[in-house]
């Protein structure tokens, strides 16, 4: 299998981030993974506005090994990736050896680079391969002759299409896909397949999820109504951070020279296709374009939405593949600067290592902390609790639903003013207030019922007088 090397060169750039401690998302999605179960909230007694699949997953990692079992899981995503995007590379060009590797070393270049997020599980990277297995299993749907199987494997592109959006609600890339093949080949069956693949395996996720005490309709309410009004909230009550971290997103795109790989394949797809029974060229087009709306209208703008891209940059050289691909400076240039930014990104991190800000919080509560104790952080880095192993009686684990379900932080003074107190409350800074919340309240009861215990880097940690 000549996309090997291409699939272990992508893991070692992942290789330094092993040792690192548990980014935020990666412990609170760990917390509410290891409770899971009928309780007081959206997953056991904790909610966040996503999906139950990857819910699933962090919850695998968790019966496995922690933080260890985590990180070989994404290991194991990124290489998943790589032969993924190779096998599409071949049914898109299977007259060529050019398809499965230019299309697995451009998913080598992008799932391995920081500036892509690479080295934290996000929900991203565990999406994408389910992604790229839906657009294959499509791919070869509409290129079979038989109708029975191309029905089959319609279903199955249907039912990885519907894992990658139970996954991360927003990685809908397959059905995108599917639908500019179905316009393209004018063959109903394909998008009929999909659909019933889709439908199957969205309902027996649902029975699991209602089984483990999360009801469809709550579902509903956190992976698509949230959304809109995080987007609201953000619109309104952000301060400059949004916009720094949106030109920071785009310096990073443009620093990988993604842009510049995307522009050269294009330019690439002018004519018919040479090779492959069908043409990827619109499908790649609408399946980037879908990714680059939902990177864009993400909110945050963090570095791993990045990784969403990946699927559309394949399909992208998987299509170009098709035509007589030529050694040209408009592919050979940007793939070589691609190559350059992931190397010099990787030796950066092996010199300079990037250290975590929660460390000297996390390094005192486990020093401090005694079995039993609790605690909260207000708002985010939910690392700093898994890390030190405490368990949070605030079922908002993240700073933005905070500001969207609890923006008078109601449920949070009436937290600390109650017998279920925090034996901990850590803040980012001297009080509770921030944006998008009304702290007075809070901070009124944290100087009340709280003594100041430590002060460890950009954090205040206090513990309850008792």
């Amino acid at each position: 299998m000549r996309e090997l090397p291409l699939a272990l060169a992508a893991l070692l750039g992942w290789l330094p981030f092993l040792w690192r401690p548990l980014s935020p998302d990666e412990g609170g999605y760990l917390i509410v993974a290891s409770q899971w179960g009928p309780g007081s909230s959206l997953y056991g007694d904790y909610w966040v506005d996503r999906p139950p699949v990857l819910i699933g997953l962090f919850a695998l990692a968790d019966g496995l090994g922690d933080r260890w079992a985590l990180r070989l899981l994404g290991c194991l995503a990124v290489v998943a990736t790589v032969l993924l995007a190779a096998w599409v590379g071949r049914l898109a060009a299977p007259a060529t050896r050019i398809g499965p590797t230019l299309a697995a070393g451009t998913a080598a270049l992008f799932t391995s680079t920081r500036l892509f997020g690479g080295g934290a599980v996000n929900c991203e990277v565990l999406a994408v391969p389910f992604v790229l297995a839906g657009l294959a299993a499509a791919i070869a749907a509409a290129a079979t002759r038989s109708n029975v199987r191309a029905l089959a494997l319609a279903t199955m592109a249907g039912a990885a299409g519907a894992l990658a959006a139970l996954t991360k609600q927003s990685q809908l890339d397959v059905f995108a896909g599917v639908l500019v093949l179905t316009l393209v080949t004018r063959r109903p069956r394909l998008l009929v397949g999909t659909l019933l693949g889709a439908g199957l395996t969205l309902a027996v996720v649902l029975v699991v999820s209602q089984r483990l005490g999360t009801p469809p309709a709550e579902l509903w309410d956190a992976v698509v109504v949230f959304r809109g009004e995080a987007a609201q909230v953000i619109a309104e009550s952000s301060t400059e951070t949004t916009p720094r971290r949106f030109v920071g997103m785009i310096g990073a795109l443009f620093l990988t020279a993604a842009p510049f790989v995307a522009v050269g394949l294009l330019v690439r797809l002018r004519g018919p296709a040479t090779y492959g029974v069908v043409d990827l060229r619109w499908p790649a087009i609408g399946v980037l374009g879908w990714e680059l709306v939902v990177v864009v209208l993400g909110g945050s703008f963090w570095l791993h939405y990045l990784m969403g891209l990946v699927p559309g940059l394949v399909l992208l050289a998987a299509a170009a593949s098709q035509r007589k691909l030529q050694a040209g400076p408009t592919v050979v240039v940007p793939y070589a600067a691609a190559a350059v930014s992931t190397v010099v990104t990787f030796a950066v991190v092996l010199a300079v290592p990037l250290d975590r800000k929660e460390v000297p919080a996390i390094d005192y509560l486990r020093a401090q902390a005694e079995p039993g104790d609790t605690g909260v952080v207000a708002f985010g880095a939910a690392n700093i609790l898994r890390e030190s192993g405490l368990t949070s009686p605030y079922e908002d684990l993240w700073s933005l639903p905070v500001r969207v379900r609890d923006p008078q932080l109601t449920r949070f003074t009436a937290l600390l003013l109650s017998d279920e107190a925090p034996t901990w409350v850590v803040t980012q800074g001297a009080e509770v207030d921030t944006w998008g919340v009304d702290g007075d309240d809070a901070d009124q009861a944290l100087r009340d019922r709280y003594q100041l215990a430590a002060t460890a880097g950009d954090f205040t940690i206090f513990r309850l007088d008792e």
